[in-house]
């Protein structure tokens, strides 16, 4: 699980802001998309790198830290903000 300190905790939004994935410290993330809050909710773990989701109705997505403030995920890609 991780803690307040893992370095990928944190906001991470698309350029045109569309699309905003909240990493929560207690493993858990909350995306947003447009006006719509908390659109997606479920759990996620870190293996180095490498990102897997698992959302609360079951679908499942993975993405990639390419450096410390860039996300790839489902074709998109995300900055820490």
């Amino acid at each position: 699980m991780p803690d307040q300190s893992h370095p990928y905790v944190g906001l991470w939004v698309t350029d045109d802001g569309h699309v905003r994935h909240e990493l929560l410290p207690n493993g858990r993330y909350d995306e947003a998309r447009g006006t719509r809050e908390s659109d997606y909710r479920g759990r996620y773990e870190v293996s180095g790198t490498h990102i897997e989701y698992w959302d609360d109705t079951g679908f499942t997505a993975d993405g990639d830290f390419v450096d410390a403030d860039t996300l790839q995920h489902g074709g998109m890609v995300l900055r820490r903000r």
